[in-house]
């Protein structure tokens, strides 16, 4: 496969998706990205607003395997990863796989399970494998965890923890549609689900191939020192009460390389950095006490610190000629 084919399959997810969802181009950009580069995406925002439909949607255009888990207090570990069990016919324990063997797992609501129940889904995403009874069970390829929260209903709910936060490569929000894809979308589905119609456009291996090649986009030294810059940056703004961490910048040179290799580029550019940094970084970083309580904050901060990096005026390309 060659980094053309990258940008030719990002545009066939990409227009697949489109026949059920409205818009949201930029959404579904930032999943392809997460594929790509084995990261997983919070989605941030109040219900209704197309997150399930979403997640379908991309788990049928590149014919994986789709499971939706709706967390809850109650939510056991086992009740993710399966368990071990004993078959009466045969007379041996046999393993029933949980939801989490799947290619797009949603995990609906993750800030209402216990901690404990939070942290057993992190450590799969983590590790792209689950270990029972012993045993070490693999997960598929892809895997891809699109986890929900609302940030209106707060009661009875444990919010995830800085570290937790950190497993994480996009942290996104669906947002309301405007006017004209409210009605796009009532017109969309005044006869029928247009999801029940929708075929795959590509496979596991195309996929596969395609996250074996995006790590040779070319990304130049001043660029690096950019991208550090902005993540040191977060470390000594006067409203981080913490900063990013390392794997953060790792996260967002991953990110700025696969968003170019969607866009048709063998090479970054200082546009994939300022694209890639709010949703990389703004959930990675905690915010003083006073600035908590502002739902955008992070985003500023991230935005303040944008502005006030300087850009590399030219960077020349490692490797090329």
């Amino acid at each position: 496969m060659s980094l053309s084919k990258i940008s030719q399959t990002a545009d066939r997810i990409r227009s697949n998706v489109s026949k059920v969802i409205v818009g949201k181009e930029d959404i579904v950009d930032k999943l392809i990205i997460a594929i790509l580069t084995s990261g997983h995406v919070l989605l941030e925002d109040v219900p209704g607003t197309g997150k399930t439909l979403l997640a379908k949607a991309l788990a049928k255009s590149i014919d994986g395997a789709f499971k939706r888990i709706q967390f809850t207090p109650d939510l056991l570990p086992s009740d993710l990863t399966g368990i071990h069990f004993y078959n009466q016919k045969v007379a041996e324990f046999e393993f029933r796989p949980g939801p989490l063997f799947a290619n797009i797992v949603l995990a609906d609501e993750i800030n209402r399970a216990t901690p404990r129940t939070q942290s057993s889904l992190l450590e799969c995403m983590e590790e792209r494998q689950v270990s029972i009874d012993g045993t070490t069970h693999t997960l598929g390829r892809p895997f891809l965890v699109i986890a929900t929260q609302n940030p209106i209903e707060q009661q009875g709910t444990f919010p995830l923890p800085e570290a937790q936060l950190d497993r994480f490569l996009f942290k996104i929000k669906m947002g309301y549609p405007t006017t004209e894809e409210g009605i796009s979308i009532m017109k969309r589905f005044m006869a029928d689900s247009p999801l029940e119609q929708l075929e795959p456009v590509i496979g596991a291996e195309e996929i596969e191939a395609a996250k074996q090649l995006y790590t040779t986009i070319q990304v130049s030294e001043e660029l690096l020192g950019y991208m550090l810059a902005i993540v040191e940056a977060t470390r000594v703004h006067p409203d981080a009460a913490l900063g990013a961490s390392p794997r953060s910048s790792q996260a967002l040179l991953r990110a700025c390389q696969a968003h170019a290799a969607i866009k048709g580029r063998g090479y970054v550019l200082p546009d994939d950095v300022k694209a890639m940094a709010v949703p990389v970084l703004a959930h990675r970083i905690a915010l003083r006490s006073v600035q908590r309580m502002r739902p955008e904050a992070a985003e500023q901060v991230i935005g303040s610190i944008l502005a006030s990096v300087s850009v590399p005026a030219d960077s020349p390309l490692v490797g090329r000629t």
